[in-house]
């Protein structure tokens, strides 16, 4: 097995906040919208989509009242430390929850983290330590 996510579902409560979270408040585009899960263009990289978190939870296998840290972080990297404060701030105006507010990292980098109405935690970053980040723009 390859160390590559082919795409990335996150079980959502309320699939129409979830939507209006993403696309209102972050800006992301729908591609394909199902009613049991949606789809968002991911501009060549792995989709992200949700699920009903039911729905996800049975086709998976398992208890959809999971509760406290599930150990998955999604990371954002970008370009300038600008950039991390600009989308902190639209995480914030879109009703996210401030974890860490953005600031220096004690590896030397520079970012926050932010909780989505449905909990699951976004890192955003930056770091001048390498040219070869996976940036996400």
């Amino acid at each position: 097995m390859k160390a590559h996510v082919s795409s990335i579902l996150l079980g959502v409560r309320d699939m129409d906040r979830a939507k209006r979270f993403y696309t209102e408040g972050l800006g992301w585009r729908v591609e394909n919208d199902y009613g049991v899960s949606v789809f968002f263009a991911s501009d060549g990289a792995s989709p992200v989509g949700f699920y009903a978190r039911e729905g996800l939870a049975a086709q998976v296998g398992t208890d959809p009242e999971g509760s406290g840290f599930s150990g998955l972080v999604l990371t954002y990297v970008v370009r300038s430390e600008a950039r991390v404060d600009e989308i902190m701030a639209e995480a914030v105006k879109a009703g996210a929850t401030i974890l860490n507010p953005a600031g220096a990292l004690p590896w030397g980098g520079y970012g926050g983290t932010f909780a989505d109405p449905d909990g699951y935690v976004w890192s955003v970053g930056y770091s001048d330590q390498g040219t070869d980040q996976p940036y996400a723009e």
